[in-house]
């Protein structure tokens, strides 16, 4: 079958990949030969921008917090890692200057004296990262470039790599690049320390929260580098160490990312999207190498050919709306370039660690991920409700429109207190999707109206962010969290508590609102993009909508209890926000809100009905939603919630989600 909004004669199909195979590859038409077409693709498209030694990309773009001479390290590394997955993916069967390219740049970037020399690995410093892909990708072609090095290269790239020996890494996902490049050194009979390998596969147990997820270092830290570092880096690790390994903790290893696979699956909306949270955005489809791992470590639940259809449909994804761009370069964005997905660290080759997406080219062209026929993924056969306590998620999707929506009540990405509170968009909002992003100015505040409840001064020119999120539990189809809303200039905090409940395309918040007197609430829905011009937009007493014409997506809020202004008969008129160049989706984005211009002083209840659809059939008038929505509050406090379609379930006060 082909899923919902997934065309298999797409006009935008790139013109270096082979034609489809519906027989194959029923929903995305993609085999392995379009991998290791869009492979070769990436790997040619850096061959203007490399060193005359190649040892350096250099590529154009903002630079990265570490410098240019890091960042053309950073390009060799990690395309290395693309072209080590090429190599051995093919049993050496490539172009000899492919392996001779980087065997070359081995030998330059590792000569002290050299004009290409690369960095030393030094404390918490950047090689320390780039490393690690170094010495993932020697030990996946060590037949073709290892072993056939000159001696003198061998130990003058085990002497660099060996910097990481009594070195100090950040202590979160960078012990784990420690632990692989040290393992490496182990592999080759190098100087190593086996206590740092050890240390840093301990301090990863620290992390792990169940049913998969680990936080990436102390705090509340949940977003794809569970996937993409987290689970990845064992696997790897095991690889390389092979005998050397603990068997019992290669073991827990393996369980762990089959339980975090299990759920991983429900991430990627039909059209490959997949949910657009957290930081390090750039890497895009890296959000498939977990699901290689698991085929390559025999740690996965899912059946080989719905391992292909997720990650052949991320791929595709990216591939049909312009990435790589007409030079065949990753740029720093998500689809465009679009610099607020970055973070300081991120430079021109940064986007380059998407080539953890092509580790699946490690198994063989016969084993059965690259044959079996595809299977529908879980967007593309039913709605679906996923709960996931640990970092306090809940996800609901929708087979109608293929649109996957993150509900958030647990990850902020802060340290633990008493660090302070700061709000990021891509953690502190309450939702994310595989069909929008958070507006994300490059120039204005980080807390903006989408999928945010605010407190506002009286004159709306400062906002209150969300910051540290204290969940409160997240089971079957809720979540809930409160936050600490702090008004800029001021000391004194308010209690916001939060309860969500998914149903279908709607989510329903019951929100206990402390506040000043006279403080303006201000509850937004999603921001919806669009680059070929502005949205449409609608609003009413108690509701408002943003609409794309050319798919029908809708966002929209509606309100359901506790918006009415004193002494008015009804709620506030909704509003309709229209902003430029501030989304990554595309350049105009457009996000429906309500305000409350008074807030009462004391705690008060404000309930909302949340709307994320292109779904044809339960359409989002907002007048039908608000006529067959409803709220009713009990005796004992409770609040209960009645969907459109008049499925009801109670919020007990108190909040929490049970």
């Amino acid at each position: 079958m082909t899923a919902p909004h997934v065309s298999l004669t797409d006009p935008t199909h790139s013109s270096f990949l082979p034609p489809p195979d519906p027989v194959r590859s029923p929903v995305t038409g993609w085999t392995r030969a379009h991998w290791e077409a869009l492979a070769d693709r990436l790997l040619d498209g850096l061959l203007p921008y490399a060193s005359r030694g190649l040892a350096q990309y250099r590529l154009p773009g903002r630079p990265g917090h570490a410098g240019s001479w890091s960042d053309g390290l950073e390009g060799y590394a990690r395309s290395f890692l693309l072209a080590a997955c090429r190599i051995a993916g093919s049993g050496g069967r490539v172009p000899p200057e492919l392996i001779e390219r980087y065997a070359a740049g081995l030998a330059a970037g590792t000569d002290p004296e050299g004009a290409e020399r690369w960095p030393p690995i030094a404390d918490r410093a950047q090689p320390m990262v780039e490393a690690a892909s170094i010495a993932i990708a020697l030990h996946e072609t060590r037949p073709w470039i290892w072993d056939r090095l000159d001696d003198a290269v061998r130990q003058r790239v085990a002497a660099w790599l060996g910097g990481f020996v009594g070195a100090r890494a950040n202590d979160s996902n960078w012990r784990l690049f420690q632990v692989v490049t040290e393992e490496f050194l182990a592999s080759v009979g190098a100087p190593h320390s086996r206590a740092e390998i050890d240390g840093g596969l301990a301090r990863l147990e620290d992390w792990y929260r169940g049913d998969g997820w680990y936080t990436d270092g102390d705090g509340r830290k949940f977003d794809y580098y569970n996937g993409w570092a987290m689970h990845l880096y064992p696997i790897l690790w095991a690889r390389i160490a092979g005998p050397r390994a603990d068997a019992s903790l290669t073991e827990v290893h393996r369980a762990r990312l089959r339980a975090f696979l299990s759920t991983h699956q429900y991430f990627f909306g039909s059209d490959g999207a997949p949910v657009h949270q957290g930081r390090s955005l750039t890497y895009r489809y890296a959000t498939a190498a977990p699901l290689w791992a698991g085929a390559l470590a025999d740690a996965t639940p899912l059946p080989p050919g719905r391992t292909r259809r997720l990650a052949s449909g991320a791929l595709r994804h990216f591939t049909e709306r312009g990435v790589p761009d007409e030079r065949g370069l990753l740029t720093l964005g998500w689809y465009r370039p679009f610099l607020p997905v970055t973070q300081r660290y991120s430079g021109p080759a940064s986007p380059y660690w998407a080539s953890k997406a092509f580790l699946g080219l490690l198994l063989p062209a016969g084993h059965p991920v690259w044959t079996a026929p595809e299977e529908p993924g879980p967007v593309d056969i039913a709605d679906a409700y996923l709960a996931l306590p640990a970092p306090g998620w809940l996800l609901h999707s929708t087979a109608a429109d293929g649109i996957v929506r993150l509900v958030n009540h647990g990850s902020d990405r802060l340290p633990p207190p008493p660090a302070e509170a700061e709000d990021s968009p891509h953690y502190a909002k309450f939702s994310y999707s595989s069909a929008t992003a958070p507006d994300t100015p490059a120039d204005g505040p980080a807390t903006g109206p989408d999928s945010h409840l605010a407190l506002l001064t009286a004159d709306g020119t400062e906002v209150s962010g969300r910051g540290r999120i204290h969940p409160l539990g997240a089971e079957g189809r809720r979540a809930a969290s409160w936050h600490r809303a702090v008004l800029p200039g001021s000391d004194q905090g308010h209690r916001i508590e939060t309860t969500s409940v998914v149903h279908g395309p709607w989510e329903i918040r019951v929100h206990r609102v402390e506040g000043p007197p006279g403080a303006v609430v201000r509850e937004g829905g999603w921001a919806l993009a669009d680059d070929s011009g502005p949205l449409t937009e609608a609003a009413g007493p108690g509701w408002a909508l943003a609409r794309r014409e050319a798919d029908g997506l809708t966002s929209a809020v509606v309100a359901l209890h506790g918006w009415e202004e004193p002494g008015a008969d009804g709620p506030s008129h909704g509003a309709v926000a229209q902003v430029r160049g501030a989304n990554a989706y595309g350049e105009y984005s457009a996000t429906p809100s309500l305000r409350l211009t008074g807030h009462p002083g004391r705690p008060h209840l404000l309930v909302t009905l949340v709307v994320l659809s292109a779904d044809p059939v339960r359409p989002c008038d907002p007048e039908v939603l608000r006529a067959r929505a409803g709220t009713r509050v009990t005796a004992a406090g409770a609040v209960v919630v009645r969907f459109p379609d008049g499925t009801e379930e109670e919020v007990p006060a108190g909040a929490g989600s049970g």
